[in-house]
């Protein structure tokens, strides 16, 4: 996947997404594909204290947009706009830093400018996607991520992993199962929060009423303008249960 340009969003644009997004889609997941499998007492200070809750959303072509009609469709916008809504009094910022093809090792490079320069209380790391697609070795894959969560967490900063999206260019490769295994694996170790986007799209796929057709751009990879809105509003609605909101 080739390496895009990073989206440019203000926050102006961001809080825009109020009015454009998808208007309340129906977005059917299973209460377990919703728990995060951790707490997130960072960012429950912040909503408790009706301080600012400020989230970076860190990965690669599908945190930026790809295959969105604008990058008001992107799934970091839905965040910002169900999360400011359904937490009145707290000034909610996201920061979408997806860069379309990169891999677990570049974003890494990218932790001081992208990350720790905007000091956020939480990143959702959306990733692995692109590692299975290169075939990068699983191991080196496990030791960068528990590595990248082990210097978040050094800043204090709390971290979700969202897992590659269920689609047919991933469902193909060889070893994809192995990509989200050792995700799973680094969570478990490291304590960290999961978003299960994979087993979501999943139950989508193999349900009567959602054909891929349904949620997936045409290059049977990323995600169209519903599939965003979707992928947005039940992870806003996973970090609102682990919140107790």
């Amino acid at each position: 996947m080739t390496a895009r340009a990073p989206v440019r969003v203000s926050a102006a644009l961001l809080a825009a997404a109020s009015i454009s997004a998808v208007a309340a889609p129906q977005c059917p997941a299973r209460p377990e594909n919703l728990a995060l499998g951790a707490p997130l007492p960072t960012a429950r200070s912040a909503v408790d204290q009706r301080r600012e809750l400020e989230i970076v959303a860190l990965g690669s072509s599908s945190t930026q947009g790809y295959g969105a009609s604008t990058p008001l469709r992107s799934y970091p916008a839905e965040l910002l706009r169900v999360l400011s809504h359904d937490l009145p009094g707290v000034k909610v910022t996201v920061h979408n830093k997806g860069i379309g093809g990169q891999d677990v090792s570049e974003m890494l490079q990218r932790l001081d400018r992208d990350v720790f320069a905007e000091a956020p209380d939480l990143v959702v790391w959306q990733l692995g996607t692109n590692a299975a697609l290169r075939a990068q070795n699983v191991s080196e894959f496990r030791r960068l991520l528990g590595g990248g969560i082990d210097r978040l967490r050094a800043r204090g900063i709390e971290v979700i992993l969202m897992t590659p999206q269920y689609a047919p260019a991933f469902n193909a490769l060889e070893n994809e199962q192995d990509y989200l295994a050792a995700m799973d694996e680094i969570a478990r170790d490291k304590q960290v929060a999961v978003f299960r986007r994979y087993r979501i799209m999943q139950d989508w796929a193999e349900s009567d009423q959602m054909p891929f057709a349904a949620f997936l751009s045409r290059d049977g990879l990323h995600l169209n303008d519903f599939g965003y809105a979707c992928i947005g509003r039940l992870l806003a609605q996973a970090i609102e249960q682990a919140l107790g909101k």
